[in-house]
């Protein structure tokens, strides 16, 4: 989740609003892409969590990747992420560790920086005795036996979450991501890319479930982390049905986002908790705790990233669909999304697919794969299927950028997830049957299984 955000000045109209998303548009020779992930954290010594203070804690590996540029980020006396060259280190609530990769020309770059991060954090985790691995749930501790991370909006956050939906405080505590940002050329752009982003979502969960576990056994799902979000907080997150009516587009977004209930403003260091309050009220400057004060565009910046659906817009487009994984699902993720997005055809073709699946099949599909991966199905065809194509679709949108390194174009970075679609086994099956074959029933292995070094 987000550091506080920076550089808006006063809000003078609703048009300044839907000028912070119009500001986002850039030609294509422009588009860039910005990877997200997160990871687990835990001390070697017993699989333990992570705790936030001590010799071998959250805090020590953030003041130990100073020593490679990172400046720290505080919330007073407490490091709570780093930042370098456009690229950002945050903490999760239960510690998980994400990288918010800076603006990159192309998936080589993306592989990269993922790779050059993942060699700083073991060289301090290494010493300190921390090991990291990349799942989309924890597959061990309990929620009480989790960490709280000391940044303010967090504390606000689970007290909300309490009041909305069931599965919250998993969310926020025991679940981890790869996220994929990218761009847009104009209004009607955004529109497209939205569409075929929240349809195709639970193409990418299929494809990237890794959670089949919780609590030290199987939970029942194949992406538990795809499971929570169908019950953490309605107001903001889901498929988002307007996003394919007609007429949608940036002035529809700001509608929306005005209307999912506040969570904090930020000020002079400290969140303030306006949680369940309207942001509309805010501009008029009837927001109770701040009386007479209206926002800036930094506290709708901010409003923005406490916005949940499975696809998003800011001045970008953020892709939420997949769990976390390895270092080459964090690589094949861009992957999957540029081939499609930043191809007309490829993102043409792959609206061709899903444009007449209805907003009842969509929200049935994105249930059913949280449980099912690959064999979910629907308008008659398994996700297998449709994976199949939509891989085609994008394998021939990458080819087309044609970005060679040394050895291979882009197109490289979509083997892995050849692999699982030919195979039909999502990583969190293959998990599952080394649970209850090879592993004896233990969880430990996984450990090793998914450790980044």
């Amino acid at each position: 989740m987000s550091i506080p955000q920076k550089g808006g000045g006063p809000i003078e109209s609703y048009d300044d609003l839907v000028g912070f998303l119009s500001q986002g548009e850039k030609p294509p020779s422009e588009w860039r892409i910005g990877t997200e992930h997160e990871k687990f954290g835990y001390v070697v010594d017993g699989n333990r969590p992570l705790p936030y203070d001590g010799p071998t804690s959250v805090h020590a590996m953030l003041d130990g990747m100073k020593r490679f540029g990172w400046e720290g980020v505080y919330e007073g006396e407490h490091i709570i992420g780093l930042s370098k060259d456009g690229a950002s280190v945050s903490l999760e609530p239960g510690g998980q560790f994400e990288l918010s990769g800076a603006p990159l020309d192309d998936l080589h770059q993306t592989c990269d920086e993922v790779h050059l991060h993942l060699e700083q954090v073991r060289e301090v985790a290494d010493e300190i005795g921390v090991g990291m691995m990349g799942l989309g749930a924890s597959p061990k501790w309990s929620r009480e036996e989790t960490p709280i991370m000391p940044k303010g909006r967090y504390g606000i956050m689970m007290e909300y979450m309490k009041k909305k939906g069931s599965m919250g405080l998993d969310m926020m505590f025991r679940t981890c991501t790869i996220q994929v940002n990218l761009d847009f050329e104009n209004e009607a752009d955004m529109a497209q890319k939205m569409r075929v982003a929240l349809a195709l979502q639970p193409i990418a969960t299929a494809l990237f479930a890794n959670s089949p576990f919780l609590d030290g056994k199987p939970n029942g799902f194949l992406s538990y982390r795809a499971h929570v979000w169908t019950d953490t907080d309605p107001d903001r997150t889901g498929l988002l049905p307007f996003v394919f009516e007609d007429g949608f587009g940036y002035e529809r977004w700001v509608d929306y986002a005005l209307d999912v209930p506040m969570y904090f403003v930020y000020r002079d260091g400290n969140y303030i908790d306006v949680s369940g309050l309207s942001f509309r009220d805010f501009l008029e400057g009837k927001l109770e705790p701040l009386p007479g004060e209206k926002p800036t565009l930094s506290d709708w910046a901010d409003h923005l990233t406490t916005i949940f659906p499975e696809a998003r817009v800011k001045s970008f487009i953020e892709m939420r669909g997949a769990d976390g994984g390895p270092w080459d699902k964090i690589c094949g993720l861009p992957a999957f999304w540029v081939g499609l997005c930043y191809h007309r055809p490829s993102l043409d073709a792959a609206w061709q697919i899903a444009k007449d699946w209805t907003i009842e099949e969509r929200e049935v599909l994105r249930r059913d794969v949280a449980k099912l991966g690959l064999k979910a199905k629907i308008g008659g065809r398994t996700v297998q299927d449709i994976a199949r194509e939509i891989l085609d679709l994008s394998w021939a949108g990458l080819a087309a950028r044609g970005r060679a390194d040394k050895s291979a174009d882009e197109t490289s970075f979509l083997l892995p997830l050849r692999t699982i679609v030919e195979s039909g086994l999502t990583p969190a099956d293959v998990l599952l049957e080394k649970f209850h074959g090879e592993w004896g029933g233990s969880i430990e292995p996984i450990f090793e299984e998914r450790a980044f070094f």
